[in-house]
């Protein structure tokens, strides 16, 4: 373990297996895995441990091996239960599939998240409340739920400038994040993260970990690691990644943060979550100039009624929260 001395005095929370397609692992492999974890590290009790799955992948086999290895907690990439949205989104699974991994699933976990999309072109409010409702009838405790981004050179992408599909306004795809946070608050889900909803006890103890500025290690190609002022990158290459770890040497990428991009990112982060962003805490961390610099700059947006000091916290309103990655950019000190 190239990287234990980093972690030497602290203790691990969670594990979570995501990236590619780490069900393919068998129980027996992931079982391994996490048993040199506990080898090498200091690690909780009970810790959460999460993997990441397709419903595709998902067969009652696989649910059930899963279920006796150490995994806890599923993370299920559900996205929509229409057919025509996953075809659109060139996703392996069906709508079927989608429903039949989570029947069974939830026979064997008791912990499950679902990702769901909105802002899917061609997708009427009336649609998305359904796949709301799809998601809630299987009674998960945690919903992880985005806006659909068109990444360039797709085949979504090609479709919508030749005029074939058009995508979504911004109004509507706002009209369908306010939906999800009706709904959901509606059946006692908390609004934690901008894109994540649990209920109580079953807020995601590893993406928790990561907004409130806690270190992780990552392991594997293109993971991502971060702890003291320090972030690294793995090679994205399964062949190089492998020969540099056989000649013992970490295949990485370092970026040393300044101060300002300290303060940057705990702007980004704080404003996503339930939590805000604590003023003592940027008092203490960084100084007195950051502090002072961020309560100027959130008066026109106090004032608009998009942020708000509570308990000596800046956190997102109502209104403000669809907006929030927009509002932490303009705070950042440039």
């Amino acid at each position: 373990m190239l990287k234990k001395k980093l972690f030497k005095d602290n203790v691990v929370q969670t594990i979570y297996f995501g990236g590619g397609t780490p069900s393919l692992l068998s129980q027996r492999e992931i079982d391994v895995l996490i048993d040199v974890i506990f080898k090498n590290y200091k690690v909780v009790d009970n810790p959460e441990i999460t993997l990441e799955a397709n419903p595709d992948d998902l067969t009652e086999e696989k649910i059930i091996e899963l279920a006796g290895s150490q995994i806890n907690r599923l993370s299920i990439g559900i996205q929509s239960f229409f057919d025509e949205d996953l075809q659109l989104m060139n996703r392996a699974h069906n709508g079927k599939e989608a429903k039949q991994s989570l029947k069974i699933a939830t026979q064997y976990f008791n912990n499950i998240s679902v990702d769901l999309i909105y802002g899917i072109p061609g997708v009427s409010n009336k649609k998305w409340e359904e796949n709301i409702a799809t998601a809630l009838s299987f009674g998960v405790p945690h919903i992880s739920s985005y806006a659909l981004t068109v990444e360039e050179k797709t085949a979504l992408q090609k479709l919508i400038e030749k005029g074939k599909i058009k995508n979504t306004s911004d109004k509507v795809t706002a009209e369908q994040f306010a939906i999800l946070i009706d709904k959901l608050a509606k059946k006692n889900f908390v609004h934690y993260e901008l894109s994540n909803f649990g209920k109580e006890g079953y807020f995601s103890q590893n993406n928790t970990a990561y907004w409130l500025g806690k270190w992780y290690l990552g392991f594997g190609p293109s993971a991502h690691s971060f702890y003291k002022n320090t972030r690294t990158w793995n090679v994205n290459n399964n062949s190089k990644y492998v020969q540099s770890i056989q000649e013992n040497c970490i295949p990485e990428e370092v970026e040393l943060l300044s101060k300002k991009d300290q303060f940057n990112e705990s702007v980004m982060t704080g404003l996503r979550t339930v939590w805000g962003i604590n003023l003592e805490s940027t008092l203490q961390l960084f100084g007195k100039e950051y502090e002072s610099y961020l309560r100027k700059k959130i008066e026109r947006f106090v004032k608009e009624e998009l942020l708000m000091i509570k308990d000596n916290k800046i956190i997102t309103t109502n209104k403000g929260k669809f907006l929030a990655d927009g509002i932490a950019s303009d705070l950042f000190m440039l």
